[in-house]
């Protein structure tokens, strides 16, 4: 019986993978002028972790997590997301007592049980960025350029949504108005959205549900009801993105599917990807370090889904590159494997096909490979010293003398 992969999961071949790797490198090199550096998270953590930061009643704990029992007897849960899992290596190695400020990115797999769908499976990747100790609106600001850079690095067009959802000060009045709102309409709201009316009413505004949408529509707005701290930090931040140039509009519904944001959240949008238009998303998460044992700590930070950026980039043909060695009898061969290491050496790609067919089978290859050069070891080239070198986007054929005269062309 042939054995597939689980639905939900897939794999990353070539040239996907190669696409793969072209956006991690994009996102590393431009995180890194920031100033970011590397955090390796595990793949599973104790399920508490995420029931309390992400919060009981989101749709990731009560739906989507892949939750099970070890043989210790432990309940254990695969990472939903990533910030959960850097704020508690952030706690459990005493970060904060080591550095003023920290400034983490990660990349790896995700795990939540929903449809799959175009640029979400089951296990998905993300690259994201943390940053621990920094409250100033100039940090969300700085943080959200950063975004805004590597998705124009990536050649995507995009939107920016953003929005302050307040903090422990001027949330729960708006809360109280929520529910008054909301409890006029409470039998036309969907069955999840009757149970978080009472537990958790700002995940109403999350509810993908075409009613409950509407009744949200002539909802009160968060704005409307903000402190003076996240009213003047949230107009900074909208002060800086001008001055950086980033454009953005406000959506005062938005508030992110996790329960540990404050203040700033924002989504980056494209609408090539129909209802999942969510390329990049985060924000300001400033009790979340102290709600998990840390001291009172703020941060912020965001995630971006690699799948649902790959979908965005276009096939570009690729430029031609690399040299291939096709030869033809044991000499040859022989010498074509020193030249391929000495060329390697030097940091040249360099292939040789170790099936020594037909010249014109192995430049077929050599094609297909979209090499750019060719060098041809035959009896005549070994029996009078020189090689024969090929320009593959020409065509252009000469010898070559020498190795040293062969390395100079390339």
């Amino acid at each position: 019986m042939e054995i597939k992969t689980v639905r939900g999961v897939e794999d990353i071949i070539p040239p996907e993978s190669e696409k793969f790797e072209s956006i991690v490198e994009t996102f590393k090199s431009t995180v890194k002028l920031y100033g970011f550096k590397k955090v390796i998270l595990p793949t599973f953590e104790d399920a508490a972790l995420f029931t309390r930061s992400v919060g009981e009643t989101t749709d990731i704990v009560q739906k989507e997590m892949y939750v099970f029992e070890d043989r210790g007897g432990r309940r254990i849960a695969l990472r939903p997301e990533g910030t959960a899992s850097a704020v508690r290596a952030y706690i459990q190695h005493g970060i904060y007592a080591k550095e003023p400020f920290t400034k983490w990115f990660y990349i790896g797999p995700m795990f939540r049980y929903e449809r799959p769908q175009a640029g979400r499976n089951r296990q998905f990747y993300q690259a994201g960025c943390e940053i621990f100790g920094i409250s100033t609106p100039g940090m969300d600001a700085e943080l959200i350029k950063m975004a805004a850079t590597i998705l124009e690095k990536l050649n995507i067009k995009y939107t920016l949504e953003l929005n302050s959802i307040g903090c422990e000060k001027c949330r729960p009045e708006y809360k109280k108005k929520l529910i008054e709102h909301l409890s006029a309409k409470k039998e036309s709201l969907c069955e999840d959205c009757r149970s978080r009316l009472e537990r958790n009413p700002l995940r109403v505004l999350d509810c993908k549900n075409e009613n409950c949408k509407k009744i949200v529509e002539n909802a009160p707005v968060i704005t409307d009801y903000l402190c003076e701290e996240c009213k003047n930090h949230f107009e900074k931040v909208k002060q800086f993105l001008k001055i950086f140039k980033v454009n953005f509009s406000i959506n005062p519904f938005m508030v992110r599917g996790l329960d540990y944001y404050t203040k700033t959240v924002f989504e980056f949008k494209s609408e090539k990807l129909g209802a999942q238009s969510t390329v990049l998303a985060g924000g300001r998460y400033d009790n979340l370090i102290e709600e998990l044992g840390g001291p009172k700590t703020p941060a912020l930070g965001f995630a971006m889904g690699i799948e649902r950026v790959m979908l965005l980039i276009e096939n570009d043909e690729k430029k031609r590159s690399g040299v291939f060695i096709a030869t033809f009898g044991e000499k040859a061969y022989t010498e074509g494997l020193k030249i391929a290491e000495i060329l390697r050496e030097r940091g040249i790609y360099t292939e040789i096909d170790h099936r020594q067919g037909s010249f014109k089978s192995q430049l077929k290859t050599a094609n297909r490979l979209n090499m750019k050069y060719a060098v041809i070891i035959g009896n005549e080239e070994i029996e009078n010293g020189f090689y024969s070198f090929k320009c593959l986007e020409t065509g252009k054929q000469e010898k070559i003398e020498s190795l040293a005269e062969l390395i100079a062309r390339i």
